[in-house]
């Protein structure tokens, strides 16, 4: 199975030549409730080199926990955030799982936070895998 996605105004799509994510969970970290306008980002890991990305994509890098960068790209058109590329980790890529095909993202069963640090007090669900900050 291939896992395949795309941006709001469909001129990003992408596929992941994989069955499954490697993770799926909640990012509670403040720069993923900033980029995702929510309190907090659903990713989707999975191994960067199975990802290939089609269309005009910007990205914008900022400092991560690890003191690297983290690369957070974006459609260029209409500006939906696809997925956050961490240095500290160049063999992964979380997609922001949102923009998964309907019927992919359907089928999620996130199971790990991260950053439960910065979870925000009302939001109260919690799943099996808490981290408070970046696991190992």
């Amino acid at each position: 199975m291939v896992l395949t996605g795309h941006c709001l105004c469909k001129a990003v799509t992408y596929s992941v030549d994989v069955d499954k994510p490697l993770l799926t969970g909640y990012d509670h970290c403040d720069d993923c409730q900033r980029q995702s306008g929510s309190t907090y980002s659903l990713v989707a890991v999975v191994p960067k080199d199975k990802l290939t990305v089609n269309g005009p994509t910007k990205s914008w890098a900022g400092m991560g926990s690890s003191g690297k960068a983290v690369h957070r790209i974006f459609c260029s058109e209409c500006g939906s955030p696809i997925a956050h590329d961490p240095d500290a980790a160049p063999e992964i890529i979380a997609l922001k799982a949102g923009t998964l095909d309907t019927e992919i993202k359907r089928k999620l069963e996130p199971d790990t936070e991260i950053w439960t640090v910065g979870k925000l007090p009302f939001c109260k669900e919690n799943l099996a895998h808490p981290f408070e900050y970046m696991p190992e």
